[in-house]
């Protein structure tokens, strides 16, 4: 099982953070967006997505299943196997995945970005959150899906603690 690299964020203007992960999934790209930008594929590792309107300027409401978080948006982005970005409410702002084959095409590049705003603790919690979701995320692609009835904190927990504990090289401040 592979490991998922430790996200990073930079922090403007106090309160607007961007968080950057850049994993290699060994999958091909086809298989990925299918998980990220599909009604059919996102409740598998992260949230349900009803209505998703794939397509630049479409709706979209994505409803966490670990939780009651539910927001809605726009598509802001949309570039069929290779970007899907929504755009939606507090807290999760502008959320955007970008694919590209690795070398050699077998396995994919997922670069993630996630431009929010909130206080120091959310953004504790969204990096962890995000991590776990992407550990998630390497599950459902090597067939085996979040059972979200079986959830619970205690990963989130671990990495929250991880983050929290290991501020360097992370968060970049600038002003």
């Amino acid at each position: 099982m592979s490991e998922i690299p430790r996200g990073r964020s930079e922090t403007h203007d106090g309160d607007t953070h961007l968080l950057r992960y850049t994993i290699e999934l060994p999958h091909r790209q086809e298989a990925v967006w299918e998980r990220i930008a599909s009604p059919e594929g996102l409740p598998s590792w992260l949230c349900a997505a009803d209505p998703l309107e794939p397509r630049l300027g479409g709706r979209v409401t994505l409803r966490w299943l670990n939780g009651d978080t539910e927001v809605s948006g726009r598509v802001t982005a949309w570039d069929p196997d290779h970007v899907a970005e929504y755009t939606v409410g507090a807290p999760h702002g502008r959320i955007r995945f970008h694919l590209e084959p690795a070398a050699g095409g077998a396995s994919t590049v997922l670069r993630f970005t996630n431009e929010m705003r909130g206080d120091r603790e959310l953004l504790l919690d969204c990096l962890a959150g995000w991590h776990d979701h992407f550990e998630r995320l390497r599950d459902a692609l090597d067939g085996r899906p979040t059972d979200w009835r079986q959830w619970t904190t205690g990963r989130w927990n671990e990495l929250r603690e991880l983050y929290a504990r290991d501020e360097a090289p992370w968060p970049k401040w600038v002003p």
